[in-house]
């Protein structure tokens, strides 16, 4: 199980944010060489970001390199440098399953001329369009490396021909169809950024309103959003005391031969088991518990 409560983005060019990427505590790191990084400077960005993970070691912080559209002239470079690196995974702009075929093709050329294991780099969707967004199963489908699909709420409100808006009403449904088809093909769901780096009590409410919904972590564009990002997708000590004393009332009912059994006078199910186990797995990678 891999933890994917925050995702930050990092300019590709900015090579003092490459040095100190992990030290700002979020689960992934995105080296960006997309939106944040002018025509003039993709080459430069993706020789900075080579350089960085030749160089670098990012501890148990996983690295995402975000390439240029397969539709921009700077896409198939950046495939061909950035996963000779084998970065922990690509992910892919304006994600449809037409361009999601073309990557996996490259990656397993790649990685036939590397020697690497087939497979062995991931890619993450991101999904910022409308035919992106009614295509997004079978964008998951047309690779088996896909772990996460994100979601990229600013690009996709100006498809839409909406105004962004902070409560999000524009993305529900793109939203929920994105949860609705990870869930189904058990990869991570992400959020689209909470752009307003200043409000953070707005984007404590936009996290937990994600959560509801079924994300399984959110993208940050600042480093100081991660504790509150973080706040919300780790588990309260009640939550997880709850989680312990379902799975002791499950052992204790299996030695008894009991198949199905109470817990404060409510009938605990394999739902209810399934989410105990999923709170203390989480815990545990936390640290929470031991």
């Amino acid at each position: 199980m891999k933890l994917r409560r925050s995702m930050l983005f990092m300019p590709g060019n900015n090579p003092g944010m490459l040095q100190t990427a992990d030290v700002f505590g979020s689960d992934s790191v995105i080296f960006d060489l997309e939106d944040a990084v002018a025509l003039t400077e993709k080459d430069a960005a993706r020789i900075l970001i080579k350089n960085a993970m030749e160089n670098i070691k990012y501890g148990d912080t996983e690295v995402v390199v975000r390439i240029n559209p397969l539709s921009s002239p700077f896409a198939m470079e950046d495939i061909n440098v950035m996963a000779r690196l084998k970065p922990n995974a690509i992910l892919l702009p304006k994600a449809t399953p037409e361009d999601m075929e073309v990557l996996e093709n490259e990656l397993v050329r790649i990685e036939k001329e590397e020697g690497f294991d087939i497979g062995s780099i991931k890619v993450c969707a991101l999904v910022e369009t409308a035919y992106g967004v009614e295509t997004v199963y079978e964008t998951i489908k047309s690779s088996p490396r896909c772990v996460a699909v994100l979601l990229g709420g600013e690009d996709l409100a100006a498809d839409y021909g909406v105004k962004r808006t902070k409560d999000s009403e524009e993305l529900f449904y793109a939203r929920t169809k994105i949860v609705n088809a990870c869930k189904a093909l058990k990869i991570d769901a992400i959020d689209t950024p909470f752009t307003d780096t200043n409000d953070y009590e707005g984007l404590r409410k936009d996290t937990e309103k994600a959560k509801k919904l079924g994300f399984t972590g959110k993208l940050s564009i600042n480093p100081r959003q991660i504790d509150t990002i973080h706040e919300v997708y780790s588990p309260t000590p009640a939550e997880i005391n709850h989680a312990q004393r379902v799975m002791a009332a499950k052992d204790a009912a299996e030695k008894e031969g009991l198949g199905v059994f109470s817990l404060d006078g409510k009938m605990v199910d394999l739902p209810v088991i399934n989410r105990a186990v999923q709170t203390l797995e989480v815990a545990k990678l936390i640290g929470l518990i031991d």
